[in-house]
């Protein structure tokens, strides 16, 4: 059946996006993933459609209805999480990604105006998912970021079975740099040690290059590799019997 992915939006249209393409889209026409896109408006009541309304309280902006948010959501709800992606949300991390594509797949709430009424979020439980410390017009750009970092971990769409284990995030660092031909570009050398044909020495370069990389530009990520790394239990020394 394939892993399936359902995009509740007020903007169907902008799905599958740039999904159709590359590696996603490659796999979404073999079947690997599916995805279903809900148009929140199909479950507005008055004849006018209306999804939204002023908030209690007074303010700017529109809030969306938890009545025609919730109606939505009863049209494609089973066990796959269910994630409102959110400025508010807490930040998605590459172990959230690995955990949503190793399930059956996800259902996303996209956000418009103002948000959404908190009644709805918390009767459904949702996950309150942001992509980063700024404001989007609404959350299917979001979306799709999200999806996209889900797909591309799905059994077989990936080319090389350990790209995704060297990437940037997989082990708490930063990738390390990439060079390619030529070997002499414009006056800049590739570093002698990739040309070595020392296994070894390569790997051992690249951990160095991704933990200096990580030290200098997210210390935060530095801290807690840091952290993982002096807590990792030391294995004992055998004894001869």
């Amino acid at each position: 059946m394939g892993w399936r992915a359902a995009v509740l939006t007020l903007f169907p249209e902008m799905f599958p996006g740039p999904l159709a393409h590359s590696l996603a889209g490659r796999a979404l026409q073999s079947a690997v993933w599916s995805l279903q896109t809900v148009n929140i408006r199909d479950f507005a009541t008055d004849r006018h459609r209306t999804v939204d309304d002023t908030p209690f309280g007074g303010g700017a902006g529109m809030v969306l209805r938890p009545d025609v948010v919730d109606a939505a959501i009863a049209s494609t709800t089973d066990d796959r999480p269910l994630v409102f992606l959110t400025p508010r949300g807490r930040p998605l991390t590459q172990r959230d990604v690995r955990r949503y594509a190793g399930g059956s797949g996800v259902i996303l709430l996209c956000g418009r105006y103002e948000g959404v009424d908190q009644r709805v979020i918390d009767a459904r439980h949702m996950e309150e998912v942001s992509i980063g410390d700024y404001v989007l017009s609404g959350g299917e750009l979001a979306a799709l970021v999200l999806l996209d970092a889900a797909v591309r971990l799905l059994p077989g769409v990936m080319g090389a079975s350990d790209s995704a284990a060297e990437e940037s995030f997989s082990h708490r660092l930063l990738e390390y740099p990439h060079y390619t031909r030529p070997a002499a570009w414009e006056g800049r050398r590739v570093p002698d040690v990739l040309l070595s044909g020392h296994h070894a020495a390569v790997a051992a370069w690249r951990q160095a290059e991704a933990e200096r990389v990580t030290r200098e530009r997210r210390p935060d990520l530095w801290d807690t590799h840091r952290s993982a790394t002096c807590a990792a239990p030391v294995a004992s020394p055998a004894t001869a019997p």
